[in-house]
C-alpha cells in the first residue's frame, strides 16, 4: 500500500487545514483497515490525531475532537483531514497512515509540512 499526502504547505492563524491521503494498493473499504492521521510538531513526539474506519465510523484524540474532522471519498480512494481553527501550535509534519486494528500502524505516507503562521 503506497500513501500520498497532499496539501497547503503554509496557513494563518484561524483558518482550516485540510489535507488529503491518496492511497494505491489498497482499498479504503477494506476491512478491518484503519485510516489514521498522525502528525510531529517540531521537535516532538507523534500525535495521534483521529482515524476512519473500513465502515466509516470515525475516531479522534479528545483534545482535537472539536475541531477535526475525517472523511472519505470511495470513488476516488482517498480520505480528507479537516483542522479548523489552526494556530501555530498545529505547525508540524502531517502523516497519513494505514493500521489493521487501532494501533498496528505497518504502511506510512511520506507526510507534509503544514506551518502556521501569519
Amino acid at each position: 500500500v503506497q500513501l500520498q499526502e497532499s496539501g497547503p504547505g503554509l496557513l494563518k492563524p484561524s483558518q482550516t487545514l485540510s489535507l488529503t491521503c491518496a492511497i494505491s494498493g489498497g482499498s479504503i473499504t477494506a476491512n478491518y483497515v484503519f485510516w489514521n492521521w498522525i502528525r510531529q510538531p517540531p521537535g516532538k513526539g507523534l500525535e495521534w490525531m483521529g482515524a476512519i474506519l473500513h465502515s466509516g465510523n470515525t475516531y479522534f484524540t479528545t483534545s482535537l475532537k472539536s475541531r477535526t474532522s475525517i472523511s472519505r471519498d470511495t470513488s476516488k480512494n482517498q480520505l480528507t483531514l479537516q483542522l479548523k481553527a489552526v494556530t501555530p501550535e498545529d505547525t508540524a509534519v502531517y502523516y497519513c497512515v494505514r493500521s489493521e486494528g487501532p494501533a498496528n500502524f505497518d504502511s506510512w505516507g511520506q507526510g507534509t509540512q503544514v506551518t502556521v503562521s501569519s
